[in-house]
Order: structure tokens, then sequence, then C-alpha cells
């Protein structure tokens, strides 16, 4: 976050009214990891207490799955209730604070929560913050943020379907088969990215199986479901076999750079893809292959378009010139 932004938004946490007397520890259980919502209207009400950030201990539950987009409910604090009559004073923060919160949130570090508020804190009391952009806790955050940005990546990047022939499929067939998928995401980040695969794969049924969060699409509603086991995703097919076989014809061991390719695609990331089991073995006889490939004499490439005899046209009769 670039921290010479002189914009803001005053609305982030926006209220009205007087602060109340300081409040003792006090501590915020959230309806799920990723409550956002719930989040901030926690902090306003801690805001508008004087609570300082030690003297806050965040937690999360876990809430009953539901379609996607539906509204959740805010967080409450133990032995609190949201009160409309507790109001804040309005603040001002960064314009780009409310989507490092979006991200920060997805995390999976259990003091995320505490993190993001005492940031909020510190630039309400601190408001030279706003411009120190090697501050601790603005790295911390950064950090965070951009672990999660790249796993949302690597989904994107490493989902692998498997066709399956469902009683849907059965009954109907010209509606296509349903396509699976199992991936182990590091951090809370299912229900953000579920719309970039409800756009991607709009014409298909599929459903991708995590273990924290399912998600569901069957042509028009896209839906969120408890989590699964590894054993629930369907096993290899015979369409992803002729893709493994592709695979290992395409691989190149000229341009092999293994420590480049461990940077995008990451150990951690190889148990859920088929072709990674052959990655150690093609790595071993890259070596090998690549001095055979030189030893090799030169080749003459085959013509491809079978020659055509050139036609040498007739040699052309003079002008004749016509004399009146």
């Amino acid at each position: 976050m670039g921290m010479t932004n002189t914009a803001f938004m005053a609305d982030l946490f926006e209220g009205t009214g007087e602060a109340l007397p300081d409040a003792g520890p006090q501590s915020v259980t959230l309806q799920g990891p990723t409550d956002l919502p719930g989040f901030r209207a926690a902090a306003r009400r801690l805001l508008a207490q004087q609570v300082a950030p030690e003297c806050v201990s965040w937690y999360s539950h876990e809430t009953a799955v539901q379609d996607l987009f539906a509204n959740v409910t805010s967080a409450q604090a133990s032995g609190h209730t949201a009160n409309a009559d507790t109001v804040s004073p309005a603040i001002t923060v960064p314009a780009g604070f409310l989507s490092l919160c979006q991200s920060v949130i997805l995390h999976s570090d259990p003091g995320r929560f505490g993190l993001l508020y005492r940031l909020l804190w510190r630039l309400v009391h601190e408001p030279a913050l706003r411009h120190d952009a090697i501050d601790a806790d603005w790295v911390q955050a950064q950090r965070l943020a951009q672990a999660v940005r790249r796993d949302l990546h690597k989904m994107k990047a490493f989902v692998r379907f498997r066709t399956v022939q469902d009683e849907t499929f059965r009954a109907n067939p010209t509606g296509g088969p349903l396509h699976v998928a199992w991936f182990e995401p590091e951090h809370h980040i299912v229900q953000a990215i579920a719309p970039f695969f409800a756009r991607r794969f709009t014409q298909m049924r599929w459903a991708i199986l995590t273990p924290e969060r399912c998600l569901a699409w069957d042509g028009a509603t896209l839906r969120v479901l408890p989590g699964a086991h590894k054993h629930d995703a369907p096993p290899a097919d015979a369409g992803e076999q002729l893709w493994l076989t592709y695979y290992q014809n395409i691989f190149n061991p000229a341009r092999l750079k293994l420590k480049a390719m461990q940077k995008e695609m990451p150990r951690r990331y190889w148990k859920n893809l088929p072709e990674a089991q052959f990655i150690s073995e093609l790595s071993a006889q890259a070596a090998t292959r690549q001095a055979n490939m030189l030893a090799q004499a030169p080749t003459v490439p085959r013509r491809r378009i079978p020659g055509v005899q050139r036609q040498v046209p007739h040699e052309k009769a003079p002008d004749l010139l016509l004399i009146q």
C-alpha cells in the first residue's frame, strides 16, 4: 500500500456521536474466519469505547454453510450484543485500507484480526503512520495480503478437474458430466475465488472440494458446502491419462529450469497435480537427454508440401507495329 496516498475513505468505520468511557479487556467472536462485516462492526464499537488493541482478544467460529452471497450475521462481542445506540466518532483511513483488510482477513494467521485492529487504532491515534511505509505493522499486513494473493493465483492455476457421470448426467446426458476437482488452499480463499470459477466455467457443471469449504456450480447457482476429504474426489480417468502422455512428450530437457519451476509451482502443490508424478523422473533424465540431443547429427527437414513442377511461361510474341 502506498503510504503517500492522500485520499481517504471516511465511511469505512464511520459513525457519529461521542465516544463512550474507557472499557476493560474484551473478547470478540466473529462469525467465521473471513467475517469482515463482523470485524468492522466490532472495531467501531471498540474504538467508541476506547479499547486499546492489547486489551482485545479475537476469536472466530464456523457458521453453517449457505448459498454464496447470502447475508452473514455480524459478529457480536462476548457478553455484548449489537446496539444501535453504540456509535463511534467518524474517522478517516487511507483509501487502500479496506482492500488491505479484505485480503488480510483471508489469511490463515490467527493474529490477523488483532493486527488489523491495531493498525486501525494507530491510524486514529498516530496520523503520521499513514505515511510510514516501513512501519512493522504495515509491512506485516502487506506480507499477509501478498501471501493471500499468491494463494488465489495458485488455485486458479492448479485446479485439475476430473469428469464424473453422476445421477444428473445419467438422467440427462445432454447436460454433460460433472467435473470435480480437489484442492488444498493455504488460506481461507475458497469463497473469495468462487465467482472467478463461476465466470470461467459457466457452461459446465463442476465442484471444487477443499478441506474447509466446497463449491458447487450447476450452471445457474453457486453453492458453498461443507469441507470434504481427498478420498471424496474421483480417481484418475482416461482423459487424464491422455493429458499425462501429452505432458511427457512435450517435455523439453534443454529448457528445464528446476528452481524457477519450483518457485512458480511449489512442492506443496505437487501431490494434487497429476503431472507432478513425472517431474522428478524427467528432471533426472534431463541432462542425459540433452546430451543425446546435442550428439545427434542434424537432420534435414522433410518437405511437408509436395513439390510442384514450375511451369515455364511461353515466350511472349513480339508486338506488331501496324502501319495504316
